[in-house]
């Protein structure tokens, strides 16, 4: 029988043992570094995390500055309402979600459409609003039901008002949804940080143009939330600052008036003060409602504004290219006078009409306006004057000479969007066709020019700048809609100085001249029946563009077509002697620009100058006497 040994035996057990106890220690060594590594090489990142998940840092989007007019006249404004919005990512059902949620809050067919087309536009993980302004008896509902929509929430937000709905909305623009075209440009601007939780964005008009300056700093709430991120208390707040305030060179009430004095006509009008180029009225008829679009616009009335055959969404006054009619003769016979091709008493004899290359030109009036000076030339708006002069400058001197004045080029104007038009040249017509036989002028083409047909298309601001700058002896002033901008933070007022562009080398005789002519339209001549009875002395020219060639045949106002009846324009300034207005109207497919165009500008000048606001003058009688 064979014993062990016990001394062997207990010596293995110690190893064990040894072994065992070292392994342990070695756990505990492991997890002592672990714990020291954890909380003090790592204390600070673990506990940022730790801060991260307790705390959320959530941005708080500043008021939008306010638009007022030049007497302040608010006319955008801001104002804050509850809205119920949906994250679709943590919504199961979106659709079913809707049908329930409409159970406790009432939800229209536009409401389901807007949010459809949001939809299609933002990203899966936005909050998106399916109904905006809700009032307090829904809020309390929806607060009931809200754990039987998890994805869907209720926010306050600040909405963007425009207090007189569609009126100046061309002028004013709108604000939008944020699109990535948009965050491009925040990303350019370098505003990243400052757009952090801002859904709405300049689109159009002045809330474009100056989305920067309107749109403030946006601030930021420390916000403790629990485990399931619902928000404890606010532990921290720095707060938004204001968008800077807008003051406008506009007078709202002359606006007013514009507005209302275009009845149901579609037209155009720019009114500007010559000395500074403030704009005093921009108008374009018809137009839409901005608030439409603040929280976006449902498929419905877009369909409507994008697809009505009046174009409600083109602001004709900067980008709506008309012929000038007989507005551009003013300066045809100035040009005339500084290149000596006439002088004021020189005369021509009208028949009624002017032979040109086995082609006639006709007068407007049968029979001819006789023996003409250049007086007499604008006065009676005699178009065989016009043709021979044209043929006599030759198409070239007359496109350097308009160019003087801003036709066929963008007068900077502090909205964007404007319309170049055409100023028509031999180099124009080289550059836009492509076909050889195209890009040559033939000198017959020159001849419809010089009545502001043919080529010829400019805008209505492009008039305005241009009888503006007439009025102010050829300074020419930068058009502008601002006039001053006010810091809500400091209340310093940063004004928007008057931008002399130019000042056009003019004899002043020759000036006076063509002024003087112009103040006989009115006195006496085709705008005389608007302007009875004044009481101040103005000065301007009719217009009537042809919107089809008539080939020969003579117009008839009552015989055609609205779409296809003439424009009729007017260009103005008043007080003749000092002008501090002038203006360009134009009335789309109005006829004779006496008849539709003159009498507005009577009103224009009426309240801008008067401060009332008169009965429309009677319409012009004779179709003959103007153009």
């Amino acid at each position: 029988m064979e014993f062990k040994n016990p001394e062997a035996g207990l010596e293995q057990f110690r190893s064990r043992i040894n072994v065992v106890g070292a392994l342990v220690l070695g756990c505990f060594a492991i997890l002592l570094l672990r714990f020291l590594w954890l909380q003090v090489v790592q204390y600070n990142y673990y506990k940022t995390r730790a801060e991260e998940n307790r705390i959320s840092l959530s941005p708080v989007t500043p008021n939008r500055g306010l638009i007022v007019d030049r007497n302040g006249v608010v006319m955008a404004r801001n104002y804050s309402a509850y809205t119920i919005e949906i994250t679709p990512s943590k919504v199961a059902r979106l659709d079913q979600t809707i049908d329930e949620l409409s159970k406790v809050i009432n939800i229209e067919p536009k409401d389901r459409k807007r949010f459809k087309k949001l939809l299609e536009e933002s990203k899966n993980f936005e909050s998106l609003p399916i109904r905006t302004r809700v009032s307090d008896e829904e809020v309390a509902r929806f607060i009931a039901n809200r754990y039987r929509f998890p994805g869907v929430d209720i926010q306050a937000r600040l909405f963007r008002q425009y207090p007189f709905g569609s009126f100046a909305s061309h002028m004013l623009g709108y604000i939008g949804r944020v699109t990535d075209r948009d965050l491009d440009k925040i990303e350019e601007q370098d505003q990243d940080e400052n757009y952090r939780g801002t859904e709405h964005f300049g689109k159009a008009g002045l809330e474009q143009h100056y989305e920067f300056e309107l749109h403030g700093r946006s601030g930021f709430e420390q916000v403790e939330v629990d485990s399931g991120g619902h928000a404890v208390r606010t532990l921290a707040r720095t707060p938004p600052i204001s968008g800077n305030n807008l003051t406008l060179t506009v007078d709202a009430k002359l606006q007013e008036i514009a507005e209302k004095a275009f009845g149901d006509h579609k037209g155009a009008l720019v009114a500007i003060e010559p000395s500074t180029g403030g704009v005093l009225a921009m108008v374009s008829v018809p137009n839409y409602d901005p608030n439409l679009f603040v929280d976006g616009i449902d498929s419905t009335n877009w369909d409507l504004l994008n697809n009505s055959p009046d174009k409600p969404m083109v602001n004709r006054a900067l980008n709506g290219g008309y012929p000038p009619g007989s507005t551009f003769k003013p300066y045809m016979a100035l040009a005339a006078l500084e290149y000596g091709k006439r002088t004021p008493e020189q005369t021509i004899f009208d028949p009624g009409f002017y032979n040109f290359g086995g082609h006639q030109f006709r007068d407007d009036k049968k029979g001819g306006h006789g023996t003409v000076n250049m007086y007499a030339s604008i006065v009676q708006s005699c178009d065989t004057y016009y043709y021979m002069l044209a043929n006599d400058l030759g198409i070239d001197n007359i496109a350097k000479f308009m160019r003087q004045f801003g036709f066929g080029q963008k007068s900077g104007i502090d909205i964007a969007g404007e319309s170049e038009g055409v100023l028509p040249s031999q180099e124009w017509k080289r550059a836009r066709f492509k076909k050889p036989e195209q890009q040559k002028w033939y000198a017959g083409e020159t001849i419809s020019i010089g009545i502001g047909q043919g080529y010829n298309t400019y805008t209505q601001i492009q008039l305005a700048l241009a009888v503006a700058t007439l009025a102010n002896n050829g300074v020419m002033y930068k058009p502008h809609l601002v006039k001053t901008i006010t810091d809500t933070r400091t209340g310093h007022i940063t004004t928007v100085e008057p931008n002399p562009i130019k000042t056009i080398p003019i004899k002043p005789e020759n000036l006076e001249v063509i002024k003087n002519a112009m103040i006989g339209v009115n006195k006496e001549g085709t705008g005389a029946r608007a302007f009875a009875g004044a009481e101040y002395v103005s000065a301007g020219k009719t217009g009537t563009a042809q919107v089809f060639s008539l080939k020969g045949k003579k117009y008839s106002e009552g015989g055609t077509k609205e779409h296809l009846r003439d424009h009729a324009l007017f260009i103005a300034f008043a007080p003749a002697e000092k002008p501090t207005i002038a203006l360009a109207v134009l009335v789309e497919n109005g006829g004779f620009g006496a008849q539709a165009a003159a009498p507005i500008a009577r009103q224009i000048f009426d309240y801008y100058l008067l401060g009332k606001v008169p009965a429309a003058p009677a319409a012009e009688d004779s179709a003959g006497e103007d153009q």
